[in-house]
């Protein structure tokens, strides 16, 4: 169920709140392929299934930036904000990446707010993503992400 946040005023108020969870997404070694392919990082453990069987994770892997390009669109099944005329990603202050994504495993995103606060004509919300693989014991991706929100 996605979180509909009314006006930048309403943020304030979900300080220290979980805001739920994106649907699940399927990671598919077309979708790694796309991202090599766009970043030119075409390591093995990542485009090549068959060396990957018998690498370090068993299977191929996707980038760990892949799994962070996914936020935003993960993030709008997590919530709304109305009230703003726009918004921006102003950057990170952590990012960690402490599991693999294997390919052919579901992924999805869960959101907190950790802090928001007044800027000129808009706010800058700090927000905690975490991405977990279906079933796996640790997290794959845990980041602090900040976004500034416009009036």
């Amino acid at each position: 169920m996605t979180t509909v946040v009314k006006d930048l005023d309403e943020l304030k108020g979900l300080v220290g709140r979980h805001l739920g969870y994106s649907d699940w997404l399927t990671i598919t070694q077309e979708r790694v392929d796309a991202f090599a392919d766009a970043t030119d990082d075409h390591q093995w453990i990542h485009v090549d299934p068959e060396r990957a069987k018998a690498g370090p994770f068993g299977v191929a892997i996707a980038h760990g930036y892949l799994t962070l390009s996914l936020i935003p669109s993960l993030l709008q099944s997590v919530v709304t904000i109305e009230g703003m005329t726009f918004g921006v990603n102003y950057g990170a202050n952590k990012i960690r990446f402490p599991a693999p994504v294997p390919v052919g495993t579901e992924i999805r995103l869960g959101v907190s707010v950790t802090s928001v606060e007044d800027i000129a004509d808009g706010v800058a919300v700090l927000m905690e993503m975490i991405i977990e693989v279906r079933d796996a014991p640790k997290p794959s991706l845990v980041a602090e992400i900040v976004y500034r929100y416009y009036r």
